[in-house]
């Protein structure tokens, strides 16, 4: 399938994995190809929202081959070929990393060459974990990536997310539901995500990795964008910033939501400047 508007070949893919597949769209420029990039969606959501549905045609003319992809904590719950239950209540720590690595191998498969990585939100702080210590990484921007560690899911909670006002309770449960071997019986939240595993809760609880440590081992260009309207607590641009060993730009858009309501062209311009100015070649 082509567009006219964008410019780009979008083909429907599939990546293999150790249990089901992820799902994606792979945009690649009419022109020749100067770079590649991956785009790591946001919790609960999937490669046909947000970033990951607005930023692909525009970084194809750039010349950037994208793949937009679903981890399988994609959404909140889904089905695949079976009445078996996935997706973002389910989601694993391990597993989210595991699958940005499956879906850079099949990026490398077509072209031997690191991938720009892009992430919003929970795909920014995945981002980072993906980035850090490496060399080869191009360029890396973060899109509203939050804190991370065992301070996240308190802090969303205390601020109308999550398990809001009731964390020690809904943790009490988990911890209980795991003792019992009742780890994956679904739970729900009075808040965002709504619906969770006691594993998953858990998982989110205490084993996220940290943005702000992981900072200074990012070995690559970076820019950290962030909305004028959302926490600098939770989506920390510029302590991220000063705590880089190389170059970061923030760019933070005035009245502008977690999300990029309203504001999509106005954040690709930011995003596409950066690259040209900062990871592509002349």
């Amino acid at each position: 399938m082509e567009t006219n508007a964008r410019k780009a070949h979008i083909d429907l893919v599939r990546i293999e994995t150790d249990t089901h597949p992820l799902d994606g769209l792979y945009y690649s420029p009419v022109g020749p190809t100067r770079a590649q990039a991956m785009i790591l969606h946001g919790n609960c959501m999937n490669f046909y929202t947000g970033a990951a549905r607005f930023l692909p045609e525009r970084l194809a003319d750039l010349g950037i081959a994208t793949l937009a992809f679903n981890r399988r904590g994609h959404d909140i719950l889904a089905t695949l070929n079976s009445r078996e239950a996935v997706g973002g209540a389910f989601q694993r720590i391990d597993e989210a990393i595991a699958d940005n690595s499956y879906a850079e191998g099949w990026l490398r498969a077509r072209r031997d060459q690191a991938p720009i990585v892009i992430g919003h939100s929970n795909g920014g702080m995945l981002a980072v974990r993906h980035c850090a210590g490496r060399s080869d990484i191009p360029g890396m921007i973060l899109l509203s990536a939050h804190q991370g560690g065992t301070g996240m899911v308190p802090f969303a909670s205390g601020n109308g997310l999550l398990a809001q006002d009731r964390l020690a309770e809904v943790t009490l449960d988990a911890r209980a539901r795991v003792a019992e071997g009742r780890g994956e019986e679904l739970m729900l939240l009075p808040g965002w995500w709504y619906a969770v595993t006691a594993n998953s809760f858990l998982d989110n609880l205490e084993r996220l990795p940290e943005l702000l440590p992981l900072a200074a081992e990012i070995q690559c260009p970076s820019l950290f964008v962030a909305g004028g309207l959302e926490p600098p607590e939770m989506y920390p641009a510029e302590a991220f910033a000063a705590r880089t060993p190389h170059p970061c730009t923030v760019q933070i858009v005035p009245d502008c939501d977690h999300f990029y309501s309203n504001h999509e062209e106005e954040v690709s311009g930011i995003v596409t400047d950066w690259l040209v100015q900062n990871v592509l070649e002349p």
